[in-house]
């Protein structure tokens, strides 16, 4: 299980227990996900966060099938490749039955099909008998509701809690019910079809009499209800997985579609593909990219800007949505408790029982240093990729409130770097990506103080202000467009002279509060090449150091070089491996030419990708040395799927391709294009830009890479830069 424990109050998991292994299934649809063992069931065991949740409350914490009061043998499962579906096959074990025959293990073939729409978990069982005599038996199945918040189930350890309403027991329905402290009551309705033999406050019984080769087929719908409203009204198995099967297929479908002569390639892209369906939920706004499951199934401001941003060139529709989201959840006020100040982006929003109730301050939270400046940049890019300036001048009033937030709030000392310092006193203490409380520190290993300027984050500052240069120009405002490119100007020649480390050969993690630099060797320091804030000679420098062997560890680049104090390659931030912080990096290596870096970095993605459950990359794993026949040692309670890991792929790919896109001209540009040795060829189908559309084939010869052009709608032009 999990346990809460708090230092120098902050919020961290306690892990007690593993995994009962590394093969739960994940399922997700708008607000609503499940997390189930390989058997299809809902345990307690383990970390025990198996459920099925809404609006981050767990609606269903227990769901077992058994026959004849025996747990069925496992044969196989697996989660759809389209990420849909979770199909399950088990059979009957040996079944004693005292004055009746033995039932032998295999007879029974039992089937079970779970999927996800608008708030409800709907299965199908089937049950074939395969014997040659008739089999009478029982079918049950366990259930129980215990509407845990989701930061109970990560270990907050609550001091009261609401009331659980009596169960309502029917011919063909059971109903869970709990009051909460905000007053809501949640329900649970589990619907059964064909009506159950028996049905009691914790189970159901089917009593089944099969002839030879015959089957039956039963029918559960797990819904969820907040105040005698459920997210929509509940539908029978076939026609949900219809609905299902079609919304996932006109996403994936609006996104070009990537085929390389690698089938295992394949499969990555494909599973990051369908994660990414999975993981994004539509709001109002458009599209957004809820950051992972279990732990992080909402909507982040850093994550979703980032995972948007690396799937960019193939499905701009995702940026769309999540720029207008931020905008209208753009802070509008100071607010102490939320860490809030007028112009800042959302960090994280929640709307479950405790962040209703402010006992965690995650209902609307702005403690982030870095997603403001990454909002505009964010634009800028979307812009950049697909020439919509009406949603550019429809936000850039938000634009210019970040702007003022990153020179008013976020300088509050006018010393030209944006830091951070928490205001509320249950939130976050460290507030860029790596929000650890240990991941900014001296040489020494002492913490470093408030307020703290993050190296990475000044890169996003000058990226932030030349993009919004280039948008102010577009819209008109010429005087603005020459202050922010000067304002971008200065801060690069600063930063590199205070940020520099000459005796690490790095840019320092950060400046503390008393101006000192943090001289420690971290991947943060990637992140300048990314923004582009680097000169030439440090970038070159930063680069083969982050490839040398205390960085990199075979599989991807540590969040830490192995050489300072607080390394530890099972630590959440110092010393752990990040697909997503590997693909930002990669892509800071490519734009200052430096290829051939950024294709090992891709190269050891992909051997991830070979070892992982479903070839799906998680949040992060550990990073240990690469070790001979063996895989990556993965972290316990990473979140998997996660979207900016799922990104990764197709963020790696752009960067060794060199694609850009210039609107102006409706053209498609590679740089000097690569493909990495496990690649021969590639194919981009329905590839567009704002003039038309194409389809592409690459090719990998000894020296370079040939683009065809196998067909194209519209004036677009492919130009290659070798």
């Amino acid at each position: 299980m999990v346990k809460k424990i708090q230092l120098d109050e902050q919020w961290y998991i306690l892990a007690t227990a593993a995994p009962p292994d590394d093969r739960r299934r994940v399922l997700k649809h708008n607000d609503t996900f499940a997390l189930f063992d390989r058997f299809g069931d809902i345990q307690p065991i383990g970390l025990g966060d198996e459920g099925l949740y809404n609006d981050d409350t767990r609606y269903l914490s227990h769901q077992e099938l058994l026959i004849d009061g025996h747990r069925p043998m496992y044969l196989n499962s697996a989660v759809r490749e389209d990420s849909g579906v979770f199909v399950i096959e088990l059979m009957n074990p040996d079944i004693e039955r005292a004055d009746q025959p033995l039932i032998e293990k295999g007879l029974m073939h039992i089937f079970r099909a779970k999927l996800l729409w608008d708030g409800a978990c709907y299965e199908h069982i089937r049950i074939v008998n395969f014997g040659l005599e008739p089999i009478e038996i029982m079918l049950s199945m366990e259930l129980g509701a215990d509407y845990a918040d989701i930061f109970e189930v990560r270990g907050y350890q609550r001091q009261r809690k609401g009331d659980y309403l009596d169960p309502t027991v029917g011919d063909d329905e059971l109903m869970f019910a709990y009051k909460g402290l905000d007053h809501a009551v949640r329900c649970t309705h589990i619907g059964f079809s064909p009506a159950p033999d028996r049905l009691s406050a914790s189970h159901a019984d089917f009593l089944l009499s099969l002839p030879p080769r015959d089957e039956t087929h039963l029918f559960v719908t797990v819904c969820c209800e907040l105040d005698g409203k459920m997210a929509s009204e509940p539908r029978d198995y076939y026609s949900a997985l219809e609905l299902s099967t079609k919304k996932i297929g006109h996403l994936l479908n609006e996104c070009c579609q990537l085929t390389t002569s690698n089938q295992l390639v394949n499969r990555w892209i494909d599973r990051s593909a369908s994660d990414l369906v999975m993981l994004t939920s539509r709001l109002p706004d458009g599209l957004y990219p809820y950051a992972g499951v279990p732990w992080y199934s909402t909507t982040f401001g850093r994550d979703g800007i980032l995972t948007a941003w690396e799937c960019l060139w193939l499905y701009p529709h995702l940026a769309r949505g999540v720029l207008r989201f931020l905008a209208a959840s753009q802070a509008t006020e100071e607010n102490p408790k939320s860490d809030a100040e007028p112009g800042k982006i959302l960090h994280e929003a929640r709307k479950s029982e405790l962040a209703l109730l402010d006992e965690v301050p995650f209902r609307r939270y702005y403690g982030t240093v870095d997603a403001t400046p990454l909002f505009i940049g964010l634009a800028g890019a979307y812009y950049e990729r697909t020439g919509d300036l009406e949603l550019i001048r429809s936000i850039w009033p938000n634009i210019q409130l970040a702007l003022e937030w990153i020179d008013r709030y976020g300088d509050a000392d006018g010393d030209g770097f944006v830091e951070y310092r928490r205001r509320s006193k249950t939130g976050l203490i460290q507030q860029g990506w790596k929000d650890s409380h240990d991941s900014v520190f001296h040489a020494d290993g002492q913490l470093a103080d408030a307020p703290i300027a993050l190296c990475e984050v000044q890169g996003y500052v000058y990226q932030a202000k030349r993009y919004a240069a280039e948008l102010a120009e577009r819209l008109g405002d010429e005087a603005q467009a020459q202050r922010l490119r000067d304002a971008a100007e200065q801060l690069k020649q600063r930063f590199d002279q205070d940020f520099w480390c000459e005796a690490i050969g790095t840019y320092a993690l950060a400046l503390d509060g008393r101006k000192q630099p943090c001289m420690v060797r971290s991947s943060n320091a990637g992140h300048t090449l990314w923004s582009g804030i680097a000169s030439q000679e440090h970038a070159e420098r930063i680069s083969r150091q982050l490839l040398g062997e205390e960085f990199f560890c075979g599989w991807g680049i540590r969040t830490l070089s192995s050489r300072e104090a607080r390394y530890n390659p099972m630590a959440y931030h110092n010393g752990s491996v990040w697909p997503h912080d590997n693909a930002l990096i990669a892509g800071g290596m490519a734009r200052y030419g430096l290829k051939e870096a950024a294709m090992a970095i891709f190269a050891g993605m992909f051997d991830v990708s070979l070892h992982v459950d479903q070839h799906r990359l998680p949040e992060l794993f550990c990073g240990f040395d690469k070790r001979m026949g063996e895989g990556p040692t993965l972290y316990p309670v990473a979140c998997s799927p996660q979207a900016w890991a799922a990104a990764s792929v197709f963020y790696l790919l752009q960067s060794s391709l060199g694609l850009s896109f210039s609107p102006d001209c409706s053209e498609i540009q590679f740089r000097h294009p690569k493909l990495p040795k496990f690649m021969e060829s590639l194919e981009i189908n329905g590839l567009w830009t704002k003039g038309g559309c194409v389809g592409l084939r690459l090719q990998r010869y000894p020296n370079s890479v040939g683009i065809d052009v196998l067909n194209k709608e519209g004036a677009v032009k492919v130009v290659v830069e070798t």
